[in-house]
């Protein structure tokens, strides 16, 4: 007698093994050629073509795309603890940050997280807000000439030296102007040649005399005597110089609670240098990508600035005011999502044989994380490719989770992301109380390009008006130069 009521249950099927996917030429080598040449495009097809899981062979890798919120979070929450990041992108970053908490594993990873938490909780990063608010308003208040009420500006220049110095500010109480153009450039190179060698099987030694070799040479040694020299010149002042409110004080000052043990000296600046490196990046980058979109939608931008203006006024921002910004709040967010500044290459390897979405993963797979492909998916974000920072606000659709992660999900969610929202909003806020922007006439739409952040492949530059306001006093200054 036949008893069966209907289709097993998902749950109770075995799992599947061979997913849908491309079958490349030369063990795949041509697909890894197709991705070097257009990654976004690459894994946007991937997912129109084949789905939200994929596998493909990349030579001796057996790799996996997931491209759902859900499989997101399965593999970076639920399945943690099998996984680890992928050797070669650990390999590549480990050139610039040494042993820091962005690249070990295992038990010196977890001891790194325990410790540097404690710098980065919502209260501790408040702490730096003063820091943050002194940095802007100089750079915004020498973004013009004085005087001068308008003028075209390369934004590009204008983010880095902002978020420069308040990472210079942060770290180590102080600016060092005179090093930031060189440690931004510094910075832009080295992504660069880290998101070439990515695509590479091994890395040839740096001091061979090839191509790019001498820059990138250069770029290290810029960046780490930045560092150093800012870390010796702490050390020298003693201890009654030790004890500063700043990150490199905090650092200096953390204790392991199992074992009392302090940050090594090694440890403190790798620390230092992969906190420099992205807390000024990638707030760049975001910050870059959003006072582009502001200009190209007024309306939404003088909707921010009359929010700014209702709850600060002209005084300087501070952490107290976030909660009441949410729609600058939304804009940012929404810009994170068209374009999130770490977009692509969130890789990890299974330690062990796991189950995502009904499909057998074995030991030793590489899995493959693009915020990107789910930020634009159409499921999760209707007009995907348009600017709705209404998408983010309390009353609209949840979003489901998993479908927005500029900061990463699970163990390894960015430290910082607390840092860096509470930097970006405070910027955004001081240059909408300053300014109004507006696009050149006939700019091009701007096209993202994927190094290791997502940056415009050509420079921005916008015109800055400074705005109108009211001060005490005077019934109509401008800002910046009142």
């Amino acid at each position: 007698m036949n008893t069966t009521t209907g289709p097993t249950p998902a749950h109770a099927r075995p799992p599947r093994t061979h997913a849908p996917g491309p079958r490349g030429r030369w063990w795949g080598l041509s697909l890894l050629a197709e991705m070097k040449a257009d990654y976004l495009g690459f894994v946007t097809r991937l997912q129109r073509d084949h789905g939200d899981i994929t596998y493909m062979r990349l030579g001796n890798e057996h790799a996996w795309d997931l491209m759902s919120p859900e499989l997101v979070r399965e593999a970076l929450v639920n399945h943690a603890d099998a996984l680890i990041r992928w050797e070669r992108g650990i390999e590549v970053f480990a050139q610039v940050f040494g042993q820091s908490v962005l690249v070990t594993e295992g038990p010196t990873w977890q001891r790194q997280r325990r410790m540097l938490m404690e710098a980065f909780t919502p209260k501790r990063v408040a702490g730096y807000a003063k820091l943050m608010t002194h940095a802007a308003q100089e750079a915004f208040d020498a973004a013009l000439p004085p005087g001068q009420t308008r003028g075209l500006v390369a934004m590009d220049a204008l983010w880095s030296r902002v978020t420069m110095d308040v990472i210079l500010r942060t770290m180590f109480g102080r600016s060092a102007q005179q090093d930031s153009v060189a440690a931004a450039q510094a910075t832009q190179v080295l992504s660069a040649t880290a998101y070439r060698e990515m695509f590479r099987l091994f890395t040839l030694p740096d001091w061979l005399p090839l191509p790019g070799k001498a820059a990138k040479r250069q770029a290290l040694k810029t960046l780490r005597d930045l560092i150093q020299q800012q870390i010796d010149a702490r050390r020298a002042a003693g201890p009654a110089d030790a004890d500063h409110p700043d990150l490199l004080g905090r650092l200096l000052a953390l204790r392991d609670e199992a074992t009392g043990d302090a940050l090594s000296p090694g440890e403190v600046f790798d620390q230092c240098i992969v906190s420099f490196q992205a807390g000024h990046e990638t707030s760049a980058t975001a910050l870059l990508w959003w006072s582009r979109l502001m200009a190209e939608h007024p309306d939404i931008a003088q909707r921010a600035r009359d929010e700014v203006f209702s709850v600060v006024g002209d005084e300087k921002p501070g952490p107290e005011h976030l909660a009441q910004l949410p729609w600058l709040t939304a804009t940012l967010k929404e810009a994170m999502r068209l374009y999130p500044p770490v977009a692509a290459l969130m890789t990890r390897r299974t330690t062990a044989p796991i189950v995502l979405g009904g499909w057998a993963i074995p030991k030793g797979a590489m899995l493959r994380i693009t915020p990107y492909v789910l930020h634009h998916d159409e499921r999760w974000f209707h007009d995907a490719g348009a600017f709705k920072p209404e998408r983010f606000l309390d009353d609209a659709p949840p979003i489901p989770r998993g479908a927005w992660m500029p900061f990463g999900a699970g163990p390894r969610v960015c430290l910082g992301q607390h840092f860096a929202m509470l930097e970006m909003t405070l910027l955004s806020a001081m240059l909408l109380q300053r300014f109004s922007l507006a696009l050149p006439d006939h700019a091009p739409p701007c096209e993202p390009q994927l190094h290791v952040t997502l940056r415009p492949k050509e420079p921005v530059q916008l015109w800055l008006q400074r705005t109108p306001v009211a001060g005490p006093g005077n019934p109509l200054t401008f800002a910046g130069i009142a």
